[in-house]
C-alpha cells in the first residue's frame, strides 16, 4: 500500500468507526474544533487489531531505525503493545514497554513494565497535544540509558498550540521534533482528512469542508 493510499484509508477507517467526526467541539484550549478524533473509540478487538496495523505499516515505511517501541500511559499503552503485535506478523518480533503512573513498592517494583529499555526507541501514542506526554517518555527513556528514536501517532493536527487567541509559532509536533531532535511520524494529518472531504468519497461530509479550511487558516501550520 502506497503512503496516500494508506493515509486516505485510514482516514475513512477512522470516520467509519466515529473515531474522527464533524460538527462544533470545544477543545481544552477554549477552541471551536470543525473536527475531532479521539482515538479511544477503537475500543474493540478488531478495530485496535486494524489500528495497529496501521501503525506497524506507517513505522516500517518510515525509514526510522528503531530497536523497541514504548507506550506513555494510559492510552499508548495499548497501542504500543498492539503495533508490537502487528509488527511481528511479518517477523519482526520487537519488545515494547509501558509505564504506570504510579510506582509500585512491591512484586517487580517501579513504574516501568515489559522490556528493558535500551537501544533505539519508538514513543507511540495517539496524538500530541501540548507535548507534556512526549516530554515524560523522553526523561524515562534517557534516564534508563536508551535513546528517543521518534514519535509514532495516529494523527497530526497541524495546529499551532495556544488558546482560543493565542497562537505559538509552530505546532505541538514541530515543537517537540525541535526540542528532541527526533521526527514525528503520523499516520494521517490534518492534510489528509481535508483531501478525504475534497474528494468524491467525502461528498456525504461535504458541508463540513468550508469549516474546516477556516480552521485550517485560524489555527494552522504549513504542511
Amino acid at each position: 500500500m502506497s503512503d496516500s493510499t494508506l493515509r486516505t484509508t485510514f482516514v475513512r477507517f477512522a470516520i467509519e468507526q466515529g473515531v474522527l467526526r464533524f460538527g462544533s467541539f470545544q477543545t481544552k484550549s477554549g477552541r471551536n474544533s470543525p473536527y475531532f478524533f479521539n482515538a479511544g473509540l477503537f475500543n474493540t478487538g478488531a478495530t485496535l487489531g486494524r489500528l495497529a496495523a496501521f501503525y506497524a505499516e506507517t513505522l516500517r515505511t518510515s525509514g526510522v531505525a528503531f530497536d523497541m517501541l514504548y507506550g506513555p500511559a494510559y492510552k499508548g499503552i495499548p497501542l504500543a503493545a498492539a503495533t508490537a503485535m502487528a509488527l511481528s506478523v511479518d517477523a519482526q518480533d520487537v519488545p515494547f514497554a509501558f509505564n504506570r503512573k504510579e510506582a509500585k513498592d512491591h512484586g517487580e517494583g517501579g513504574t516501568l513494565i515489559g522490556a528493558p529499555l535500551k537501544g533505539k526507541v519508538v514513543i507511540v501514542d495517539d496524538v500530541i497535544t501540548a507535548g507534556t506526554s512526549v516530554r515524560e517518555s523522553v526523561d524515562i527513556i534517557r534516564a534508563a540509558g536508551a535513546e528517543p528514536a521518534a514519535v509514532l501517532i495516529a494523527l497530526d493536527r497541524q495546529e499551532r498550540a495556544g488558546d482560543a487567541e493565542t497562537l505559538s509559532d509552530g505546532s505541538a509536533v514541530q515543537d517537540v521534533q525541535k526540542t528532541y531532535g527526533i521526527p514525528v511520524v503520523s499516520i494521517a494529518s490534518l492534510d489528509d482528512i481535508l483531501a478525504h472531504l475534497e474528494s468524491a468519497a467525502g461528498e456525504a461530509l461535504a458541508e463540513h469542508r468550508d469549516a474546516v479550511l477556516a480552521y485550517r487558516t485560524r489555527y494552522g501550520i504549513a504542511g
